[in-house]
């Protein structure tokens, strides 16, 4: 699809946009909470990355390209809006008085950290389930974030074969979470 787009097959960009849209859509609300903002950084995303594709280098994961340019446009966003602030542990001064400032904390939730701790220890056991060629290239590519080529090349297997242990593996991670997830 990648070499059709670059080639201008509007077919292979409006599939492209498809297969990935919700996910860069997903990635960017995690950092901006505005709906409409979210979709305009999304839809500049697209842009940037339809409009540099040629500069694509086909041996990394389009995935990982893409959401690189879509965190890259949300932290610039950010720092344009980026809001003047003031502390709210010194005073605020003004004609009258001093006063301080307080603000509660709304984010606070005690058993985060439990649940945060028990999704690792799932996820970990998963990941330990998985054959030897599986949990490798699980542990090669998400947890050291190494590239395909990367994880190739240290394998010594060919890059089809890594991505279809890694496209296997995931499908048996999902699998046994979403087992494990019925006995709660």
């Amino acid at each position: 699809m990648i070499r059709h787009a670059i080639e201008g097959d509007q077919r292979a960009f409006r599939r492209l946009r498809l297969k990935y849209h919700d996910a860069i859509f997903n990635l960017i609300s995690r950092m901006i909470r505005s709906r409409a903002e979210v979709e305009d950084l999304t839809q500049e995303a697209f842009i940037k990355a339809f409009g540099s594709l040629r500069s694509f280098n086909d041996e990394y994961a389009f995935s990982t390209w893409l959401y690189k340019i879509a965190t890259n446009n949300c932290i610039d966003h950010i720092r344009k809006k980026k809001l003047q602030t003031f502390s709210i542990d010194k005073p605020i001064e003004s004609k009258d008085s001093d006063y301080l400032f307080e603000l509660p904390d709304s984010t606070y939730e005690p058993d985060r950290e439990i649940i945060d701790t028990q999704r690792t220890r799932m996820l970990q056991e998963a990941i330990d389930a998985l054959p030897p060629k599986y949990r490798q290239v699980i542990v090669l590519r998400h947890t050291e974030e190494k590239e395909y080529a990367e994880i190739a090349r240290q394998l010594k297997l060919p890059i089809g074969t890594v991505k279809a242990h890694i496209f296997r593996a995931r499908e048996m991670l999902y699998k046994h979470l979403r087992d494990k997830m019925k006995h709660y």
